[in-house]
C-alpha cells in the first residue's frame, strides 16, 4: 500500500485542515497516511481522536517526535529548543528512511520543520501548505525545501522570494465537506431551540477567547432579547458563562433561555454553523473558511498584533475587503459599537436580516465556493501520477 506522511501541529488550526485533506485523499486513494506531530501536547490527541483514524486506525498513523518552538525573539528557551529540533530531525529522517513514502505534506507549525527538512535530505517531494494569509515562519523555512507551495489566497504568493513565487499555487484553505452540508434541523435539535429567533454564534476557539467573552457578557441583555446567542466559550471559561446565565437569570429570567454556552462544539459544529444566521468569532484561518464553507456572514474580533504575528488581522482584513465580514479591532471592540454594528443588519425588524447581511454571506459562500479540500486532493493524486510517470 502507498505511503503518505502528513506533519504540523502545535495547534488544532494546523492539524484539522490536514486531516480534511487526510479524509478527501484516503477517500479516493488506497494508501496509508502517517501524521508526524509532536510528541508532547495535542497533536497525537487530535489525530487519534479523528473521524478518519477512528474509522480506519491502519489508514492513519500517529508519530511523536520531539519538537522545539520557533522563535522570533531572544529566549533562553531557544537554546534548548535547538537540541529538540535537532533530535526531531534525527527521529524524523528515520521514520521516513522507513516509510519511504511517496510525499510529505506539511500544515505548518514549528514541529513540520524537522519531518520537511529530512524529506529534502532523503529527496522525498515535499508539499507544503499555508492556511493564513502571510506565510509563517515555519513554512517559511519549509518553503525552501518544497517542490509545491500551496496557499489560501491568491495575494499570499506576493509574499514569498521571487525565486520560488513559481512553486506556489492558490488553492484556499481546507475544510471538512461536512461544513458545506450541515444541517439546521440537527443543529436546532442538538442545541434544543425552541424559540424563533435568529441564533448568533459565537466562536471563540476549543480554549475561548476572553476578550470576545467578554464582549458577549456585557452585551448580553441586549442580545438575548433579539438572538438566541449559542456561546463556544472554552473548557476554562465555563465557569464565566455560568455565571452570565445566573445573572441573566436574575435580570431578565424571560429570555435567560436565549442564552447558550458550551466549552467546544465539535461533531456538531457544521450543524450549528448552518443553522447560525451571523457569527461572531476570533479571525483564525480555520474559522473564517469554516463560517464561509457554511455561507455565513461574520463580525470578526482578531487577536492584535501585541498577542500574535497579526495573521488574524490580516486574514479579516481579507473578508471585509471581499464584503464576507466586519472588523472590530481596538478601540472598536466595547459594547456599543457591537451593538450597533449588529441593528445594521436589520435583525429588529426581520428576523433573518436585510439585503445587507443577505449579500454578505453570498460574499461569505463564494470564498470557500470551489471546495478547496477537494481541489489540494485532487492535486496530490496528480502529483502522485506525475512522480509514477518519472519512473
Amino acid at each position: 500500500m502507498k505511503c503518505v506522511v502528513f506533519t504540523g501541529g502545535g495547534t488544532g488550526g494546523h492539524i484539522f485542515p490536514g486531516l480534511a485533506v487526510a479524509e478527501a485523499l484516503s477517500s479516493s486513494l488506497e494508501c496509508k497516511i502517517v501524521w508526524v506531530g509532536s510528541s508532547k501536547g495535542v497533536d497525537r490527541k487530535i489525530v487519534e481522536s479523528s473521524e478518519l483514524h477512528s474509522a480506519s486506525p491502519s489508514v492513519l498513523e500517529f508519530k511523536g517526535i520531539p519538537a522545539g518552538k520557533l522563535r522570533r525573539y531572544f529566549s533562553f528557551q531557544n537554546f534548548i529548543d535547538v537540541f529538540k529540533v535537532a533530535a526531531g530531525f534525527i527521529k524524523s529522517f528515520f521514520i521516513l528512511l522507513r516509510l519511504k513514502p511517496i510525499f510529505v505534506f506539511s500544515k505548518g507549525g514549528f514541529v513540520s520543520v524537522p519531518p520537511c527538512a529530512a524529506a529534502k535530505v532523503l529527496k522525498i517531494p515535499v508539499i507544503t501548505h499555508e492556511c493564513d494569509f502571510s506565510p509563517g515562519l515555519a513554512t517559511r523555512i519549509n518553503s525552501k525545501f518544497a517542490n509545491h507551495i500551496l496557499v489560501s489566497y491568491q495575494e499570499t504568493a506576493d509574499l514569498f522570494p521571487l525565486s520560488i513565487r513559481s512553486k506556489v499555487i492558490c488553492t484556499g484553505n481546507p475544510v471538512r465537506l461536512s461544513f458545506y452540508s450541515g444541517s439546521p434541523e440537527k443543529g436546532r435539535a442538538f442545541l434544543n431551540i425552541q424559540q424563533d429567533l435568529p441564533v448568533l454564534f459565537v466562536l471563540g476557539g476549543s480554549l475561548g477567547a476572553r476578550q470576545l467573552n467578554d464582549l458577549i457578557s456585557d452585551s448580553i441583555e441586549y442580545l438575548v432579547k433579539h438572538f438566541v446567542v449559542v456561546h463556544q466559550i472554552g473548557e476554562a471559561n465555563m465557569e464565566q458563562g455560568q455565571k452570565i446565565k445566573e445573572a441573566l437569570l436574575n435580570a431578565s429570567p424571560k429570555f435567560a433561555e436565549n442564552y447558550k454556552p458550551y466549552p467546544f462544539i465539535k461533531k456538531e459544529m457544521a450543524d450549528v454553523l448552518s443553522l447560525s444566521s451571523i457569527v461572531v468569532s476570533r479571525a483564525g484561518a480555520n474559522t473564517v473558511w469554516e463560517s464561509a464553507a457554511a455561507g455565513k456572514p461574520m463580525i470578526l474580533v482578531p487577536l492584535e498584533k501585541g498577542s500574535s504575528r497579526g495573521d488574524q488581522i490580516e486574514n479579516a482584513d481579507f473578508f471585509k475587503k471581499k464584503g464576507a465580514a466586519e472588523v472590530l479591532l481596538g478601540e472598536d471592540v466595547r459594547p456599543d459599537v457591537f451593538i450597533s454594528l449588529l441593528r445594521e443588519f436589520g435583525f429588529e425588524e426581520n428576523g433573518s436580516g436585510n439585503d445587507r447581511l443577505k449579500s454578505m454571506a453570498k460574499a461569505s459562500a463564494a470564498l470557500a465556493g470551489e471546495k478547496p479540500v477537494l481541489v489540494i486532493a485532487d492535486f496530490l493524486k496528480s502529483f502522485i501520477d506525475f512522480l509514477r510517470a518519472k519512473l
